[in-house]
């Protein structure tokens, strides 16, 4: 058992200091807010889900519903943000890319108006190549789970 004096813990970030910690601008950047960071563990984020989303004007018309693909690159993102933070990277230019997506399941509709909770934890975590487990939910109902595995390297040169 870990004990309590190990665990660090940073967050809430505001919109900036998520900024600051990914490269993502809009219309892609898919986390608004970081609640809380336990350092080298997890990340729990907030996406607002609001009807001025791009994505929704086709899909769907009449029936608007977050593509599953979208939810998934918002949990990558908060894992960006906590593995930027737990390895100390941020600010160093340094992107974390998507290698796998594992086990991808979409169990309920995510629609204009709601608060998607983020959480994301590490399974494993090596100075390159980190793997995670992350949950999307919406008032404690899953919509959306996913592994997936990541790399941390340099920006490509221009």
């Amino acid at each position: 058992m870990t004990d309590q004096a190990e665990v660090r813990t940073t967050g809430p970030f505001d919109i900036a200091r998520v900024m600051a910690a990914l490269p993502h601008r809009y219309p892609m950047l898919l986390v608004d807010r970081v609640e809380e960071i336990i350092l080298d563990r997890s990340i729990t984020a907030i996406k607002a889900v609001t009807i001025n989303e791009s994505f929704f004007q086709g899909h769907f018309p009449g029936r608007p519903i977050m593509p599953g693909v979208l939810i998934v690159e918002a949990l990558a993102q908060a894992a960006g943000v906590l593995a930027v933070e737990s390895l100390g990277l941020a600010g160093s230019g340094k992107l974390v890319y998507f290698m796998a997506i594992d086990g991808a399941k979409f169990r309920k509709p995510v629609e204009p108006g709601v608060l998607l909770k983020l959480e994301v934890e590490f399974v494993q975590k090596r100075s390159s190549v980190c793997k995670f487990a992350g949950r999307a939910t919406i008032d404690g109902q899953l919509a959306a789970e996913a592994n997936f595995t990541a790399m941390i390297a340099d920006p490509p040169k221009a």
